[in-house]
């Protein structure tokens, strides 16, 4: 299982009370995402079921892929704006 560093921005942080970095173990965004809600509760879970993922920099799409170990997930909600 691979040491991730989560680091939350904007509507994000504000739903994981504030956190604006985690470390956390998890296989793939699904189980991250699974581990977040757990641990911060449905507020986060919403968030995060809209949010992008970006991988060590990289926007990652796919749920079930592994995730590489000591990777960085920056976790992005929508943001509004134009």
């Amino acid at each position: 299982m691979a040491t991730l560093t989560i680091r939350y921005f904007a509507g994000a942080r504000a739903a994981a009370g504030g956190t604006r970095s985690e470390t956390v173990e998890a296989e793939t965004l699904e189980h991250l995402k699974q581990q977040l809600t757990n641990r911060h509760g449905e507020r986060l879970g919403v968030v995060l079921k809209a949010a992008s993922f970006l991988v060590d920099g990289l926007t990652c799409h796919d749920q079930t892929a592994p995730l590489p170990a000591d990777a960085t997930i920056d976790v992005l909600p929508p943001f509004a704006g134009g």
